[in-house]
């Protein structure tokens, strides 16, 4: 059973912080989407989501040095040993060609597509984050990460994280017939689906994950905390120095940050 769990921990990764740093050339930028939700609620929409998201990475190619795509990029994704899910052609293939023009891709899990392992990697080169991120550029250092289970409160997710996140788990669901198992997960992503158009801000003592932040803040600084999660663009000042910029999502606000050397911009595109 020792040397069960030791191999099963071997084969997924153990989720830490890292560092990175990006040096960015002259008129070159760095750009932050989050919650693209690729796959929800159906195929039609899916797809229209999918040809938007296509046609921004298109049109940053020739200035984006990095792009960073801060969680929930699909609504559900799990790497079977010899299957992954269908669908998504379209926008790998674009993850492609941001590769062969010399841009770097970075992509976080969130909670919806937790069980990202090495395929995207392996396959397309896209690099995998499970855990936060402290990325240096210049002189601005920048937390990144897409806030699932950070902060106070949300106890019943963290708990369910442990459990979705457990090897012996995720052994386990490989077991299920892919067909079985992703149907099964498309019937939980519908059942625990909140409307984005619903989302509001809730005030800055009851949003968690600024509160997360100011408490971070007082541990280290950062100039910007850049994260996604709650499908609602936001730029809120923390202090004189440091400013936290939720990244909204793309079923309804289009919304990004760039980083241009200099600032942060949240932006939604058109």
């Amino acid at each position: 059973m020792f040397l069960l769990f030791r191999s099963l921990q071997m084969e997924f990764p153990i989720f830490t912080k890292m560092n990175l740093s990006i040096n960015l050339s002259q008129n070159e930028k760095i750009y932050f989407l989050s919650d693209l939700h690729l796959g929800a609620p159906d195929y039609n929409r899916s797809f229209e989501r999918e040809q938007r998201i296509i046609q921004f990475l298109k049109s940053i190619e020739e200035e984006a040095q990095a792009v960073f795509f801060v969680g929930d990029t699909f609504d559900f994704w799990f790497e079977y040993q010899l299957a992954v899910p269908k669908y998504f052609v379209r926008f790998f293939a674009q993850l492609i060609q941001l590769k062969e023009k010399g841009i770097e891709v970075y992509m976080f899990t969130g909670n919806h597509d937790l069980w990202l392992n090495n395929y995207l990697q392996q396959e397309l080169g896209v690099t995998i984050f499970h855990e936060r991120v402290m990325l240096q550029s210049g002189n601005h250092s920048i937390f990144v990460a897409h806030g699932d289970g950070l902060g106070p409160g949300d106890l019943k997710y963290k708990i369910l994280k442990k459990i979705f996140t457990n090897p012996a788990c995720i052994w386990m669901f490989r077991w299920l017939h892919p067909d079985i198992g992703i149907r099964i997960a498309q019937l939980w992503s519908r059942h625990s689906f909140t409307d984005p158009a619903t989302e509001v801000f809730q005030g800055e003592e009851k949003e968690w994950l600024i509160q997360y932040c100011k408490r971070k803040l007082e541990e280290q600084h950062f100039d910007y905390f850049i994260m996604g999660h709650r499908h609602l663009p936001m730029k809120i000042s923390l202090n004189e120095k440091s400013t936290y910029i939720n990244l909204g999502d793309w079923l309804i606000h289009n919304s990004y940050a760039v980083f241009d050397g200099t600032k942060m911009n949240l932006l939604e595109w058109k």
